[in-house]
C-alpha cells in the first residue's frame, strides 16, 4: 500500500511523518466504497442495489472520493506506524494530525500524499551525572528549635476552661452582640447569639478585640466602629454604627507545666522531661536529615539537567497539568462542574488557573525522564524477596492477584527510581553553603 514514507523531527519532541500511498491502493478503496453504496443505496427509478455505478458516481462521486480517501489514510497511517523506528513512535495520549488537511488530494488517479504530525518520547543523551559537586545550606537542631517543639506540645495538651475573670489577650470568650440605631432600637438582621473566637485574633467581622478587654461575665457594653472608605464591606463604608456586645464566657487554656509528668503523658516511653527533649530533639534532626536528602537529590538534578536539553511535547505537559487538576479537584471535596462555575464567576477558565502549573510540569517531566534514563543505564535491579515485603506493605490484605501484579509492576519501577536517587546521591559531592536557621529552611522545604 505504502510507496514511501519520511520523517522529520520538528521542535518539542514532535514529528511529521509523511506518507505516500499508491494509486493502485486508492483506487480499490474507492471500488470499495462505490461497492458498498451500490448495494445500500436506494435511487429513485432503480430497484435498491440495482442502480448503476454511474448514476452513483454523478450523484455522490465527491463524496465517495473523499470517503475512500480518509479511509485508505486511516489504514496508511496504522501501517506507516507499524513501520517507524521506535523511536519515533507516537506517545500513547498523542493523536496524530493531518497536515494542511483542506489541500489533501482526492484525485484517485494518482499517488496518495499526505502528511501527520504527532509527538514522541524525547530523545537525549546523557550527560555526567556522577562526580558533580553540589552546595546545600548548612541547617542544624538547635536548643532553641526542640524549645520551640515542646511548647507546640504543651499547647496542644493545653486544656479549655472556664473562668471568672475579666477578659484578656488571648482569651476565648463567648458574646452575643447586636447593632443598635440612632433611637437605641436593634437593627434587624444584626443580631448574633454565642459567637465565640479568641481574643487578639482579629476573627470577628467587627473587630471588637480590644474593645472588650477588661469585660467581666454578664457585662453589657456598648461599643461604636467606624468603617473606612475603602472598607472591604461597601455596605459598612465610611459608616460608623454602635454595637451592644453582652460578655457570657470567658474560657482560657491551661496550658500543662513542662514536668516529668507532663512527659508521660506525651508518651508511655518517656519517664522524665530530659528523655522528652531528647527524643524531640531525635525526631527534628530525623525530618530534617530528609529534607536535606531530598534537597541534595533536587540540587545534583538540577544540575545535570543544566547539561542538557530535554524537549518535553506539549501533550506530555498537557497530561501532567491535567493530572494535577484531578489532584486538586479530589483533594478539594468539590464536584468539578461547581469548580469550573466557581472559577467562571470569578471571570476566569480552568485554563487561566492552571496556567502557572505549566512551567513545574515541564520541570517535573525533565527530572523523571531524566532519571529514568540513568535508571536503565545503570541497570537497578530489586531483589524478589525485596519487592515482595514492600508490596505487602502498601497493599491490603487479600487484594486480588491481577490488581497485585499491576501494582508489583508499579511499586518495583518506585524502588528503582528510589535507587537512583541513593546512587546519585552516594556518587557526587556535597559541600556545606551558608547557614540557614531550621524553622526557615523547613518552611521552604514543606510540601
Amino acid at each position: 500500500m505504502i510507496a514511501e514514507q519520511t520523517v522529520k523531527e520538528l521542535e518539542k519532541s514532535a514529528v511529521e511523518l509523511a506518507i505516500t500511498v499508491k494509486q493502485e491502493a486508492l483506487a480499490d478503496s474507492y471500488t470499495k466504497v462505490l461497492q458498498k453504496y451500490t448495494k445500500s443505496l436506494q435511487i429513485p427509478g432503480f430497484r435498491k442495489g440495482k442502480a448503476p455505478a454511474s448514476v452513483l458516481e454523478q450523484k455522490f462521486g465527491p463524496a465517495m472520493r473523499e470517503e475512500s480517501v480518509y479511509t485508505l489514510i486511516d489504514d496508511a497511517v496504522q501501517e506507516a506506524l507499524k513501520q517507524v523506528e521506535d523511536k519515533y513512535k507516537p506517545l500513547p495520549y498523542s493523536s496524530p494530525n493531518l497536515v494542511d488537511e483542506d489541500n489533501i488530494s482526492t484525485d484517485i488517479d494518482k499517488d496518495l500524499q499526505f502528511s501527520i504530525t504527532y509527538d514522541i518520547m524525547p530523545q537525549f543523551e546523557l550527560p555526567t551525572y556522577t562526580g558533580i559537586s553540589v552546595e546545600v545550606p548548612k541547617v542544624e537542631v538547635t536548643d532553641d528549635e526542640v524549645s520551640k517543639e515542646i511548647e507546640k506540645l504543651r499547647d496542644q495538651n493545653a486544656l479549655v476552661i472556664e473562668k471568672d475573670k475579666a477578659v484578656e489577650k488571648d482569651d476565648i470568650i463567648t458574646v452575643d452582640y447586636v447593632e443598635i440605631d440612632s433611637d437605641g432600637k436593634e437593627v434587624a438582621g444584626t443580631d448574633h447569639k454565642d459567637f465565640v473566637f479568641t481574643v487578639g485574633s482579629g476573627t470577628n467581622f467587627y473587630k471588637i478585640d480590644d474593645d472588650v478587654l477588661g469585660m467581666k461575665k454578664g457585662d453589657v457594653k456598648s461599643i461604636e466602629k467606624s468603617f473606612p472608605e475603602d472598607s472591604e464591606y461597601p455596605e459598612y463604608a465610611g459608616k460608623t454604627i454602635t454595637l451592644k456586645v453582652e460578655l457570657k464566657q470567658v474560657k482560657v487554656r491551661d496550658v500543662p507545666e513542662l514536668d516529668d509528668e507532663f512527659a508521660q503523658d506525651v508518651s508511655e516511653d518517656y519517664k522524665s522531661v530530659s528523655d522528652l527533649l531528647s527524643a524531640t530533639k531525635e525526631k527534628l534532626e530525623k525530618s530534617l536529615e530528609s529534607h536535606l536528602k531530598e534537597t541534595k537529590l533536587q540540587h545534583v538534578v538540577d544540575k545535570i539537567l543544566e547539561q542538557v536539553t530535554i524537549a518535553v511535547p506539549q501533550s506530555m505537559i498537557e497530561m501532567e497539568v491535567d493530572s494535577s487538576w484531578r489532584r486538586f479537584v479530589s483533594q478539594s471535596g468539590m464536584p468539578e462542574d461547581q469548580i469550573l462555575k466557581f472559577l467562571e464567576f470569578q471571570g476566569q477558565t480552568k485554563d487561566d488557573f492552571t496556567a502557572t502549573w505549566r512551567e513545574p510540569a515541564e520541570k517535573n517531566i525533565r527530572v523523571q525522564l531524566l532519571m529514568e534514563k540513568i535508571k536503565e543505564k545503570e541497570g537497578f535491579t530489586v531483589e524478589e524477596k525485596e519487592l515482595e515485603e514492600e508490596v505487602n506493605t502498601q497493599l491490603p490484605e487479600g487484594t486480588d492477584e491481577n490488581t497485585r501484579s499491576y501494582y508489583k509492576t508499579i511499586i518495583e519501577d518506585d524502588m528503582k527510581i528510589k535507587k537512583t536517587g541513593d546512587f546519585l546521591l552516594e556518587n557526587n559531592t556535597f559541600t556545606e553553603g551558608d547557614a540557614i536557621a531550621y524553622d526557615t529552611f523547613m518552611q521552604e522545604h514543606q510540601h
